[in-house]
C-alpha cells in the first residue's frame, strides 16, 4: 500500500510541471541573470517572467515590489529588521503569541541586544488574536506589528486587513508572514494594505531554499543581505534561477487551480474531521473551526502521548506530526497551544494532519480506517486515561 503524506505544512513535493520548468536553468540555460550577452537574457527573461507570476498570487501592483529571497525565514527577518530601521524614532514592535519561531526568535533576540521593546499579544483558546489588546499595544513609538496571516499549527486565519488598518491608524507599518497562507487561500495585498508580506515556495509545491517579500511600492526597505544590485538592490547576491523560475510556476499553478482545489480541500478536511469527531471519544478541534486553512486539521486527543500516535501512524504509512513539539525538536510544549490554554493533558496528545491539492479521497478513507483503531487502542491500554474518561466512552474504570 503506497504512503500517505499528511504533513503538508511542513513541506510539499514540488509539482511535476515546476520540476520541469526548473531543469533547463540547471543546463543549457545556466547564465548570470545579471549579465548583459546572450546567456544572461534568456535567464533574466525567465526572472522577470516569474517575478510576475508571484506578483499576480498575492495581487500586488508592481512586479517592483517583490523581491525574491532564500524562503520565509528570511523574508520575516528582513521586514521586521527593515521596519525598525526606517524610522528612528519608532523602536517597539507588536506581534502575536502563536507567530512563527522565524519571528518571534528575532524579537527575543532583538529585545535582549538592543533593547527592542516587544509586545506580545495573546489569543483565545481558538487560536484568535485579542483585537482589544492589539490595538492597545500600538502606539507613537510602534515601528512595526507583524502578525501571521494563517497559524501553521492549528490553521486559524488572523483578519488581516483589520490589523493592517489599525497599525496604519497608529502610524505603524504592518507586515504578515504569509508562508502557510501562499497559494493556499486567496491573498490581495491591495484590499489587506499590508506594507510587507513573506512567503515561502515549498510550502505550495516549488522546492525549497526560495521565497519572496512583498513591499509595497513606497515603503521605506532597508536590505539585509548587502552587496551586488541584484533584486534592484534590496537583496544581494547572484539569483537562484532554478529556484525562482520554481517558485513563478508554483505560483502560476496555485493561481490557476485555486478556485477549484479549495472546495475540494475543504471537504476531504471536513470529511476527515467529522470522522474521526464520530469515532474517537475525548478528542478536541484545535484552532478557529469558522476560519481557518482548508487543509488543516489540528487534534488533542485528551491523555495520550502524540508521539505513540504518530509512530503507530507511521507504522502503517501515514506520515503526519506533532502539534505538541515546538520547531527547535526539544519536545518542549508547543507555544501556539500554550498561548491558546490548551490543557496539558490535552496538549501533550496534539497531532496535526495537512491536506494538500494531491491528497485523495482514498488516502482519506485509509486514515479514517486506521487512526481511530490506534487512538482507542492506545486509550484502551492507558490506566490514565480510562480513569479520565473511561466511563463516558463505555470502558471499565
Amino acid at each position: 500500500m503506497p504512503p500517505i503524506y499528511l504533513d503538508n505544512n511542513a513541506t510539499t513535493r514540488t509539482d511535476p510541471e515546476v520540476v520541469a520548468a526548473m531543469l533547463p536553468f540547471f543546463g543549457e540555460t545556466f547564465g548570470n541573470a545579471s549579465s548583459t550577452h546572450a546567456f544572461g537574457a534568456g535567464v533574466a527573461t525567465a526572472v522577470k517572467a516569474a517575478r510576475g507570476e508571484v506578483k499576480a498570487l498575492v495581487g500586488a501592483a508592481s512586479d517592483a515590489e517583490i523581491v525574491f529571497t532564500s524562503g520565509g525565514t528570511e523574508s520575516d527577518n528582513a521586514a521586521i529588521l527593515s521596519a525598525l530601521a526606517a524610522d528612528p524614532g519608532r523602536d517597539e514592535i507588536v506581534t502575536s503569541a502563536v507567530e512563527h519561531p522565524a519571528v518571534l526568535a528575532l524579537l527575543a533576540h532583538l529585545e535582549k541586544t538592543r533593547g527592542t521593546r516587544v509586545t506580545v499579544v495573546g489569543v483565545d483558546r481558538s487560536g484568535r488574536i485579542d483585537i482589544a489588546a492589539y490595538k492597545a499595544a500600538l502606539g507613537p513609538r510602534t515601528a512595526l506589528a507583524t502578525v501571521m496571516w494563517a497559524n501553521n499549527e492549528t490553521g486559524t486565519i488572523f483578519p488581516v486587513a483589520d490589523l493592517a488598518a489599525l497599525a496604519h491608524e497608529a502610524g505603524a507599518l504592518f507586515h504578515t508572514d504569509a508562508v502557510q497562507a501562499a497559494g493556499r487561500v486567496r491573498i490581495d495585498v491591495a484590499s489587506a494594505t499590508v506594507d510587507m508580506l513573506s512567503l515561502s515556495g515549498h510550502k505550495f509545491h516549488a522546492p525549497k531554499g526560495v521565497g519572496a517579500l512583498y513591499v509595497r511600492k513606497g515603503v521605506p526597505y532597508a536590505p539585509l543581505i548587502r552587496g551586488g544590485r541584484q533584486e534592484r538592490g534590496r537583496r544581494a547576491g547572484t539569483e537562484n534561477v532554478p529556484g525562482i523560475v520554481g517558485l513563478g510556476r508554483a505560483a502560476a499553478l496555485a493561481t490557476m487551480r485555486m478556485a477549484a482545489e479549495l472546495p475540494r480541500i475543504t471537504s476531504l478536511r471536513d470529511r476527515l474531521e467529522a470522522g474521526i469527531l464520530a469515532t474517537v471519544p475525548a478528542v478536541e478541534v484545535l484552532g478557529d473551526v469558522a476560519s481557518r486553512l482548508p487543509g488543516t486539521l489540528a487534534f488533542a486527543f485528551d491523555g495520550l502521548d502524540s508521539e505513540a500516535i504518530l509512530f503507530n501512524l507511521e507504522k502503517e504509512g501515514i506520515a503526519a506530526s506533532s502539534g505538541s513539539a515546538c520547531a527547535s525538536g526539544s519536545m518542549e510544549p508547543s507555544h501556539v497551544l500554550k498561548a491558546m490554554a490548551v490543557p496539558p493533558t490535552a496538549l501533550e496528545g496534539a497531532i496535526r494532519l495537512c491536506l494538500s491539492r494531491e491528497t485523495t479521497d482514498a488516502e482519506i478513507d485509509r486514515v479514517l480506517a486506521v487512526l481511530p483503531p490506534i487512538v482507542r487502542s492506545l486509550q484502551e491500554a492507558s490506566p490514565f486515561w480510562q480513569e479520565r474518561h473511561g466511563a463516558e466512552a463505555g470502558l471499565p474504570a
